[in-house]
């Protein structure tokens, strides 16, 4: 059975922006997708901000091994209850990768439990990520350092929690250096973040960037049945109290008895 991902885009810089709409004429969503897509082992879908319940109905996650989410000018759009709904689903299992801005965006912030912040700068420079978990899966079939040639830049300090492990940094033309590649495990859920993808830029057009998308749906991708209702343990009642104990063990030997040593 093949991994379902559903692919998540804000689709607005696509339907205001000439230089997005002509890189992405289908939306980046769709360009992210249909890669995945060339992989047998993975039949990826696209859900839009513009869409009902953003196109994240309990039945779409339900049916969704991996979410992808990719997000930059309407954060605050994103509704709460499929916020909450999004954060269920990884807690019991679902697989999340979030993509450059959507460092900020609801659903990263509530599983990191932290600002997310950085500092930043869109100046078209040249990007190089160097690989730092050489063995990685997410790493499989990748050259040690790859580059962009146009990105917008990411320096730390970066504000997430420690990550389980750090795959990718990056250096940037100015001299900056950012965590650009970060996993971890939220409940029974797997989430990587991986920074490259500016709008204006044809980052997700990169086969390298494919590849460490398409490897890191594996990675986050959890066989395992979903966990039914995350938020239920441990805080329930215990309806009936079990019976007190009344036997005792062994008596302890006192000092001076027989036997005692």
């Amino acid at each position: 059975m093949s991994i379902r991902v559903t692919v998540w885009g804000e689709n607005v810089h696509e339907q205001k922006n000439r230089i997005v709409a002509g890189l992405y004429p289908d939306g980046m969503h769709s360009t992210i997708a249909t890669a995945l897509n060339r992989d047998p082992g993975v039949t990826a879908t696209t859900a839009t901000l513009q869409e009902p319940d953003h196109g994240l109905t309990p039945e779409r996650l339900a049916a969704t091994d991996v979410l992808v989410w990719w997000g930059h000018a309407a954060h605050g759009d994103v509704q709460d209850a499929v916020v909450d709904r999004v954060c269920d689903a990884v807690w019991s299992g679902m697989g999340a990768i979030f993509l450059h801005s959507a460092h900020f965006a609801k659903p990263f912030k509530r599983l990191m439990g932290s600002p997310c912040n950085l500092t930043w700068r869109e100046a078209g420079e040249r990007e190089r990520l160097w690989l730092t978990s050489r063995n990685h899966p997410i790493a499989a079939g990748l050259p040690d350092s790859f580059e962009l040639e146009h990105e917008e830049m990411y320096g730390e300090p970066f504000g997430v929690p420690e990550p389980m492990e750090t795959v990718f940094v990056s250096w940037f033309q100015g001299g900056e250096v950012f965590r650009s590649g970060l996993t971890y495990k939220r409940g029974a859920g797997n989430v990587f973040y991986f920074r490259p993808g500016h709008e204006t830029y044809p980052t997700y057009h990169d086969s390298n960037v494919q590849r460490v998308i398409l490897n890191a749906v594996k990675w986050a991708h959890n066989p395992a049945t979903r966990i039914a209702n995350p938020n239920a343990a441990p805080n329930v009642p215990v309806e009936v109290a079990p019976e007190p104990i009344t036997e005792r063990g062994p008596r302890l030997h006192q000092a001076g008895e027989e036997g005692f040593r």
